[in-house]
């Protein structure tokens, strides 16, 4: 998977806000059961199933099975391309923006 894919996956998959919602509280308080991220939220179990399903297949969450239990985790690995991509665009603008500003210095003389 190329590093854009990458990107446009984790973008697509965390625009859904239950879903960062999810990858906030694993990022927050660590460790959790499914039945213990459904509490949090007032929709089906099924609905909360579907979202640990994509951020699972997106790489942006673990799961452990131990007996009868899944355990989810939030792996920060997966949020590497984006924030390899803002620094990216972040030294893009402040390059233009540099830019910019020499080229207004200039005119001002």
């Amino acid at each position: 998977m190329s590093l854009n894919t990458t990107i446009v996956d984790a973008f697509t998959v965390l625009a859904e806000p239950r879903r960062r919602q999810v990858v906030e509280m694993l990022a927050r308080r660590g460790r959790l059961s499914a039945s213990q991220i459904c509490d949090e939220f007032d929709v089906t179990p099924q609905a909360i199933s579907q979202h640990l399903r994509v951020l699972r297949e997106a790489d942006v969450i673990r799961m452990e099975k131990r007996a009868q239990r899944r355990l989810y985790s939030f792996n920060p690995k997966s949020m590497d391309p984006i924030q390899s991509w803002a620094a990216t665009m972040a030294k893009t603008w402040n390059s233009r923006l540099d830019r910019l500003d020499r080229a207004l210095k200039e005119e001002e003389t």
